[in-house]
């Protein structure tokens, strides 16, 4: 398998999908619940993943500042988290990135699924949806190592 691609860090004037992208992922990885959270206009959604599921019953995704917020904090925050990304197709507003996310455990153990992120920005670059394709019956769990 071709290694993940790395992509630099996005200017401070990139108000691109793609960038705010990249901005998302940075922030997950070095665990910075303000800088994710900035990334996102006010009125902002985040389906993750996408329709009902035990993270979302309503299957209306997390909008709004405050329903964001406690999604880092019930989901990305508990946990170290790797977005590897294997591909990043922008068109106009928006971008589709192709990723394997990985929560690993503090016992060593994982959990992988891969995902189909689209982000779409206005203007002033700021996030108005995350949308992330996933199902939970594909989760593959990675035993800890021995």
């Amino acid at each position: 398998m071709p290694d993940p691609l790395d992509p630099p860090f996005p200017d401070p004037g990139d108000r691109s999908a793609r960038a705010a992208s990249l901005r998302s992922r940075a922030a997950v990885h070095a665990g910075d619940r303000d800088a994710w959270l900035a990334i996102f206009a006010e009125d902002a959604v985040v389906a993750d993943p996408v329709g009902v599921s035990p993270l979302d019953p309503s299957g209306q995704g997390h909008r709004g500042a405050e329903a964001r917020a406690a999604f880092w904090d019930t989901i990305i925050a508990p946990n170290p988290v790797r977005m590897d990304l294997w591909h990043s197709n922008a068109g106009g507003n928006e971008v589709a990135n192709v990723m394997t996310i990985t929560t690993t455990f503090p016992d060593g153990s994982a959990a992988e699924v891969d995902v189909v992120a689209v982000y779409e920005v206005g203007d002033d670059g700021l996030v108005r949806s995350l949308k992330a394709f996933w199902e939970f019956d594909q989760l593959r769990m990675v035993p800890a190592p021995t």
